[in-house]
């Protein structure tokens, strides 16, 4: 018999973390282009360049750091202690990279913080346009239906709906220049210097390097974002089924954070795919009260779970440290 794509990535977590795989779902990826672009020139590193660990003196407790995650093959990555902000290991933290529909966190920190999710909202007549122009991914919405921006929300982070981001924008903004000057906006009062949004999804448009951001700066905002008991509530779901309604349709849509149900301790958080971006994740696990955060970007694309097997090596490695004594 043979395995689908997803139950291979769980079958490999179940290996790298000795636990069982259960109620896990999802597809991998997100939208591709083919167009070819410069990459913007790195910028200068404030660590040396390459895999280190690093003890954060301010934090406490402190936890002990002895060696380094093995057999991670992200280009970039991070991993911090999401209580007291320790970091614990870096590869290239401040090199921009793009991260695909990881820049969907962002559009969604904006909704929540914007409040009224219960707002109900249009899809757009352009939204099968836009999703076709870009091959993006789709949660099947249809122009002329009403969801709330809750429901839109569930369709963004699950199942990574570039339809849904589009809506958003469009309603939130009000338009979408409008609302993705927002998100740079917010990402520059976050302190996210090194981060620039160009759409409200991570498409590889108008470049594959139009919207970047580095491991530093997206643990950031992934520490912002799962301050929202909203946000965690929705990334930590293997599915959401919503019933037809008034105004709408049924829908089913199904995790594609291959750490889900498959990576004891996985609370979220965001995956991202694109040709250029590589496999990339933004994560969350807690296990025994320790929450650990961190991010891989630009993990190769050998299948659809490579940066989630990436995640897991590091998360791994970080449960195996000490409290400092």
């Amino acid at each position: 018999m043979r395995l689908s794509p997803r139950l291979i990535v769980v079958a490999a977590l179940t290996v790298l973390v000795g636990g069982s795989a259960a109620g896990c779902s999802g597809n991998s990826g997100t939208a591709m282009a083919s167009s070819k672009a410069r990459r913007p020139a790195a910028i200068t590193a404030s660590v040396p360049p390459g895999t280190r660990s690093q003890a954060n003196t301010a934090a406490a407790p402190s936890i002990r750091v002895v060696g380094a995650p093995q057999g991670v093959l992200a280009k970039g990555g991070i991993l911090a202690d999401a209580a007291t902000g320790q970091v614990l290991w870096t590869k290239d933290a401040d090199t921009e990279r793009p991260m695909a529909s990881i820049t969907k966190v962002m559009t969604a920190y904006l909704v929540i913080q914007a409040g009224n999710l219960n707002r109900q909202i249009k899809v757009p007549a352009g939204v099968l346009n836009y999703v076709q122009k870009y091959g993006a991914s789709s949660d099947g919405l249809t122009p002329g239906q009403t969801l709330t921006a809750h429901e839109l929300l569930e369709g963004l982070l699950i199942e990574s709906g570039a339809d849904a981001a589009y809506t958003l924008a469009n309603a939130y903004g009000p338009g979408m220049g409008a609302f993705v000057a927002k998100m740079n906006a917010t990402a520059r009062k976050m302190g996210m210097l090194h981060t620039h949004f160009a759409s409200p999804d991570g498409l590889p448009y108008p470049t594959e390097y139009s919207t970047y951001s580095t491991p530093s700066d997206l643990l950031i905002l992934g520490k912002a974002a799962m301050k929202s008991q909203v946000f965690r509530q929705i990334v930590n779901q293997g599915s959401y089924s919503l019933p037809k309604g008034h105004g709408h349709s049924a829908y089913l849509w199904t995790n594609d954070n291959e750490l889900i149900g498959s990576y004891p301790g996985a609370v979220g958080i965001k995956t991202g795919f694109t040709d250029d971006a590589g496999h990339c994740l933004l994560f969350e696990a807690v296990r025994h009260g320790r929450p650990l955060i961190g991010v891989v970007l630009g993990s190769p694309v050998t299948g659809p779970g490579a940066a989630a097997q990436d995640a897991a090596h590091v998360l791994n490695w970080g449960f195996s440290l000490k409290q400092s004594s």
